[in-house]
């Protein structure tokens, strides 16, 4: 399939008939640049610069309208749940952008079509490109419907209360032990920087996170703990 064909059939798959030039760009990871060398294409990460900042506005605006009942702190938790990586990963696996995504044949093989921080950088370079060539109003449109409708399902489940607090508070019940994170890596330029941090209770490595911050990261580190926990906390400390 050509590059075009299968662009025109991203955009028929989403239902928006964003410019074929701006998809391209917001579907192409860096590493795909480097691997064939040609510097006259352009990367997704400016796209997902502007995308990040169009997802937050129109998420605020849903959040602020429509819940008026709620104060500043519960809204930004809301906020939050639903712009973090692991969110946007997961609507971009459901839409099925991994199979779209410009990339190296390496990092094809390492899996990088599943990886949540390329799926969510991606989901935020589309919805820039969205708002570049149709405009805010289906940015906003597109948001709306692959995004905030989620909000009731964390708004029931209160999943919207951040992993390290519920890590913390099951670790010290359980184990009698304060989780620790430490910093595994640091990958990228500075302004487009992945880090990796690892959790551990007492001395035992308990699970590991990427994010675009090291606060992200942790978040991501300790979900992936709370995930794996009646397991590990069963082999290391023989109790759930």
């Amino acid at each position: 399939m050509t590059d075009e064909k299968q662009l025109q059939k991203f955009t028929k798959h989403l239902g928006f008939d964003i410019d074929l030039a701006l998809l391209k760009i917001a579907l192409t990871h860096r590493s795909y640049i480097n691997e064939i060398k040609n510097r006259s294409l352009e990367h997704n990460e400016r796209l997902e610069f502007l995308g990040d900042a169009v997802l937050e506005l129109v998420v605020t605006e849903y959040l602020f309208g429509n819940y008026k009942d709620l104060n500043e702190g519960v809204l930004t938790s809301f906020r939050a749940a639903l712009v973090k990586t692991e969110s946007l990963a997961e609507e971009a696996k459901r839409l099925g952008f991994g199979e779209y995504i410009f990339m190296s044949k390496g990092e094809e093989q390492s899996g990088g079509r599943d990886r949540q921080y390329i799926l969510a950088n991606t989901m935020e370079a589309v919805v820039g490109s969205i708002h570049l060539s149709l405009g805010y109003k289906k940015a906003e449109e597109f948001i709306l419907k692959n995004i905030c409708y989620k909000l009731p399902k964390i708004i029931e489940g209160r999943s919207d209360i951040d992993s390290k607090s519920k890590l913390q508070e099951v670790a010290q019940e359980t184990a009698k032990f304060t989780p620790r994170y430490e910093l595994v890596s640091a990958v990228g330029p500075d302004h487009n920087k992945i880090f990796e941090m690892a959790v551990f209770i007492d001395t035992y490595n308990f699970g590991s996170g990427k994010g675009k911050s090291k606060q992200e990261a942790e978040q991501n580190a300790a979900l992936d703990a709370l995930n794996n926990w009646d397991k590990l906390a069963k082999k290391y400390f023989g109790k759930k």
